[in-house]
C-alpha cells in the first residue's frame, strides 16, 4: 500500500504512470531478499536500459552527510558517467555485493573488463538483521539482476528488508513525476523517478505532508526515542531529461528538501547520499571522436526537475514505510510497520 492509497498527494506535480523509477523508460529494478529469523537482510538493484558498461550514462552524485561505506561514488563524479548497475545493501556486505558486481561483468563483457567501477551503497541494518553473519552472496546479486522488471515491490524487501524509519519499519520506496519542458505546442514529455532505501529518523520527528504524525503516535503509546540518529538514507534518482553531470548533481541537491520535509534533520552518525544518472543521449565506452555533442536541457528550465526531485524524495520516504509490514528480527527486535500502527491509532487525517 502506498501513500496515495492513504489519501496522500505530495506535492503538485502529476505523478508517472506506476509512481516509480521505472516510469523512466527502460529502467528496471529488483531484489533478492532474506527473511529467515535473525537474519533480515537483502540487496535492491537499479539498471539502467542498457548494460552501463559499454553503453555509459550521464551520471553525478552529492554527498549530504558522510557517514558511510558507498563504493563507486569517486569515480562517477570524476568522469560524469555510470559504469555499473546501483546497488543498495546493508553496511557489512558492501563488498561482497561489489565482489559480485565485478563478477557478473566479467561474464557479461569478456576480456574487455580490465578496469570496472561497481556502485553500491548502503544502510545499517543491524538492529533487525544479524549483520556479522553477511548473509548476502553473489547468488543473491545475481538473482536481483535477473529478475529485474519495471514492476517491482516495495516496503521490507530486498536491501530495505532489515531498515528502520522514525523508529518504524523502513525499507524501500519509490516514486515518479512527469515533466512538460517547452511551449504548448512543441512542448515534450519527461520523467523524473527516485526510489530510496531508508533507515533514518525519530518518531517524534515524522511528519507526513506537514503534518506532525510522528508527536501523535508517540500520544499514542509509542515511546520517545532519546538515542541520537544514527541512521542513513540512499537516493537513486533516474530521469530521460538531457542533462549534463553536473545538472543532474544540482537536481540531486533538492533530495534534502524532501527528506527535511518527512522529519529528517541529518544528524552526526547518519549517512545521506543521493546518486542519479540520466538515459538520454548516453555515451559510448568506444567512442574515439575527439569532440562530442549532447543535448542538455536550458537552464533557465531546471525549476520543474528540482521540484520533482523534492517531490518523488518526500514521498518515496513515506511509500516505504507504507508498504512495509512489521518485521520481526534478530534478538526478537521488532519494528512496526507505519499502516498498522495508524490502522490501531486511527487516522491522523481524523486528527486534524
Amino acid at each position: 500500500m502506498k501513500a496515495t492509497e492513504w489519501g496522500i498527494k505530495i506535492g503538485r506535480m502529476p505523478q508517472g504512470d506506476q509512481n516509480q523509477i521505472t516510469d523512466v523508460p527502460g529502467v528496471r529494478v529488483g531484489h533478492a531478499t532474506l527473511k529467515a529469523g535473525g537474519r533480515q537482510t537483502g540487496v535492491t538493484v537499479v539498471l539502467p536500459p542498457e548494460n552501463p558498461f559499454e553503453v555509459q550514462y550521464t551520471a553525478a552524485s552529492e554527498v549530504f552527510n558522510g557517514f558511510g561505506k558507498s563504493i563507486g561514488l569517486m569515480q562517477i563524479d570524476t568522469l560524469g558517467t555510470l559504469e555499473s548497475p546501483i546497488a543498495l545493501t546493508n553496511t557489512l556486505n558492501v563488498g561482497r555485493v561489489a565482489d559480485a558486481l565485478i563478477q557478473i561483468a566479467i561474464d557479461q563483457n569478456g576480456n574487455e573488463v580490465s578496469t570496472y567501477n561497481p556502485v553500491v551503497m548502503e544502510c545499517n541494518d543491524s538492529y533487525l538483521n544479524d549483520i556479522q553473519t553477511r548473509s548476502v552472496d553473489f547468488q543473491m546479486v545475481r538473482e536481483a539482476m535477473d529478475t529485474a522488471s519495471a514492476r517491482f515491490e516495495e516496503g521490507a524487501i530486498g536491501g530495505g528488508r532489515g531498515m528502520t524509519t522514525f523508529g518504524l519499519k523502513g525499507g524501500i520506496g519509490s516514486a515518479s513525476r512527469k515533466i512538460e519542458v517547452g511551449e504548448e505546442a512543441e512542448s515534450q514529455s519527461y520523467v523524473l523517478g527516485v526510489l530510496v532505501q531508508t533507515n533514518f529518523g525519530k518518531l517524534q520527528d515524522l511528519r507526513i505532508d506537514g503534518y506532525p504524525v510522528g508527536e501523535k503516535l508517540e500520544n499514542g503509546g509509542l515511546k520517545q526515542s532519546t538515542e541520537p540518529d544514527k541512521g542513513s538514507i540512499i537516493v537513486v534518482m533516474a530521469t530521460d531529461l538531457p542533462l549534463s553531470s553536473r545538472q543532474i548533481k544540482r537536481i540531486l541537491k533538492r533530495s534534502m528538501i524532501g527528506i527535511a520535509r518527512t522529519g529528517g534533520y541529518m544528524g552526526n552518525g547518519s549517512g545521506e547520499v543521493a546518486v542519479g544518472f540520466t538515459t538520454a543521449s548516453p555515451g559510448d565506452r568506444k567512442n574515439e571522436h575527439a569532440v562530442t555533442e549532447r543535448d542538455v536541457l536550458n537552464e533557465s528550465l531546471m525549476d520543474l526537475a528540482f521540484r520533482a526531485m523534492a517531490e518523488c524524495t518526500e514521498e518515496s520516504i513515506l511509500n516505504a514505510m507504507f508498504s512495509a509490514e512489521t518485521v520481526v528480527g534478530t534478538e526478537g527486535h521488532v519494528r512496526e510497520s507505519l499502516g498498522e500502527r495508524l490502522g490501531a491509532v486511527g487516522s491522523p487525517w481524523r486528527w486534524k
